[in-house]
């Protein structure tokens, strides 16, 4: 298993420099951001500033969407990350839920999606598209980044299958990550590809301690971001379609504030049982996150993606550097 760290840009620029600098000292080989540009700052300048802060860590959005911006401004600003960075970038995309809510505007289709992929790749590979009806081509981009697709729902994951070079899960749970790689792997042997090519991210916030009471309110926000994509599922499936592991936990939902996206401690993961915190991410002593990481690694994990944004960013660094990854990255060695 590989390991990355996510940031969210609301803290000072310093920081995130730091935190991606002691990142990739500590082991870490993936740094990514989130791409939310009404709630937070732009993350392409930022992307930058870690590129050039950096020598080996691979490095992307976590994630975008084809329809914030021209997708023709997204594949223009990965191709010159990529000569920035080496070679480094890699694509997050999905749906697109808070940069687009945020704005009035609704999430794009499977659909939309899937086209987007194929575009991007086109357009960072030099490749002549017709966007809009319009010729276009990046003369100059060559070697296009590899492309991760977020989802949740059978649909995406379907597709990510037949396209994606990695997926993104956004939560801890081995039970569920089985259940979304099942479609995965459907929607790969429908193409004709091997499944087992693909990477898998699970990605979620971690608290190392061993007062449980205080690690749960480090993280309750975490499920409630989780139950936007839920809600978006339950208006699009059969209740008998998806897990009751993964649409319970959001019967008991009140209204959801965009504007505290993401935040400890806010109002908007007061639904959130203790239960589903467990499940959704990693709390407790290390013992207890390398036990969990071990389970998910058994499912198919290849890359554990820390959403460093719980406060004490750079305290989780120094303790994952020194109690979890060890065992780890000995694993990969031997």
């Amino acid at each position: 298993m590989q390991f990355g760290i996510a940031l969210k840009p609301d803290i000072s620029i310093a920081r995130i420099v730091g935190l991606t600098r002691q990142a990739e000292a500590a082991g870490f080989e993936y740094g990514w951001i989130f791409d939310s540009h009404v709630l937070w700052k732009e993350p392409y300048p930022l992307l930058t500033l870690m590129a050039t802060n950096t020598q080996r860590m691979r490095l992307g959005t976590c994630v975008t969407n084809p329809a914030t911006r021209d997708l023709t401004v997204t594949a223009s600003l990965f191709a010159t990350l990529n000569l920035i960075s080496g070679g480094r970038m890699e694509l997050g995309i999905g749906r697109g839920d808070s940069s687009r809510r945020v704005m009035g505007k609704k999430p794009v289709s499977w659909s939309q999606l899937e086209a987007g992929v194929a575009e991007f790749r086109d357009l960072t590979s030099g490749k002549e598209v017709q966007h809009d009806g319009q010729p276009t081509r990046l003369t100059w981009a060559k070697d296009s980044p590899r492309v991760w697709v977020a989802g949740y729902g059978p649909k995406v994951l379907h597709m990510a299958g037949r396209v994606a070079d990695g997926i993104i899960l956004q939560f801890a749970d081995p039970a569920l990550i089985e259940w979304c790689m099942g479609f995965v792997k459907e929607g790969a042997r429908d193409a004709g590809r091997d499944a087992s090519r693909i990477e898998v991210m699970a990605a979620a916030p971690v608290w190392v301690s061993n007062d449980l009471s205080v690690a749960r309110e480090r993280v309750r926000w975490f499920p409630a971001l989780v139950s936007n994509h839920v809600m978006d599922l339950i208006r699009q499936y059969k209740p008998e379609d998806l897990p009751p592991a993964l649409t319970s936990f959001v019967q008991d939902r009140g209204h959801y504030d965009y504007q505290h996206h993401c935040e400890v401690e806010s109002d908007n993961a007061d639904f959130v049982s203790d239960e589903v915190v467990d499940r959704f991410c990693l709390i407790g002593p290390a013992a207890a996150h390398r036990e969990k990481l071990r389970a998910l690694a058994a499912v198919g994990v290849t890359q554990f993606n820390i959403y460093l944004m719980c406060g004490d960013e750079e305290q989780t660094l120094e303790t994952y550097q020194r109690e979890v990854l060890p065992e780890f990255l000995k694993a990969r060695k031997s």
